[in-house]
């Protein structure tokens, strides 16, 4: 993890079932914060869900960026035995929901919230006591 440091402004736990990190509202923050998830889920031997996972943190994340200032937090729940369903969420600052909206065949954004809602077992959103959180479940059973 120590490559990360630089671009994280605070990893808040990294251990047991639950790993979370605070990003700058930087375009740096995409590629640290999908490097990130997908080396905690490997760590937790969730390989076969690490890019998948990581390309939808990566949408959510570039959402944050396009539409919020402010930090950009994940966080990940690592599944009980039982359940078998990974959470993700990914919160920003700006209190309004996400809207997804139909893209063009010809446009280059867009599409990240129908690539969560067509992959996710389970999403949506939730207000925080500062800005929002966007979720979603994985089956990693």
């Amino acid at each position: 993890m120590g490559g990360l440091a630089g671009e994280v402004i605070g990893v808040i736990d990294t251990g047991g079932d639950c790993a979370e990190w605070t990003f700058p509202a930087d375009p740096g923050a995409v590629r640290t914060a999908r490097s990130a998830v997908r080396d905690r889920l490997r760590t937790w031997g969730l390989d076969g869900v690490a890019d998948l996972t990581a390309l939808l943190v990566s949408e959510l994340v570039t959402n944050a960026l396009r539409h919020a200032t402010g930090p950009i937090g994940v966080r990940l729940v690592r599944p009980a035995a039982l359940d078998g369903v990974l959470l993700v969420e990914v919160s920003d600052p700006l209190p309004d929901p996400p809207r997804a909206r139909a893209a063009r065949a010809e446009d280059e954004s867009g599409r990240g919230l129908q690539l969560v809602a067509s992959t996710a077992r389970r999403w949506g959103t939730r207000p925080g006591d500062v800005g929002k959180t966007v979720w979603f479940e994985l089956a990693v059973a």
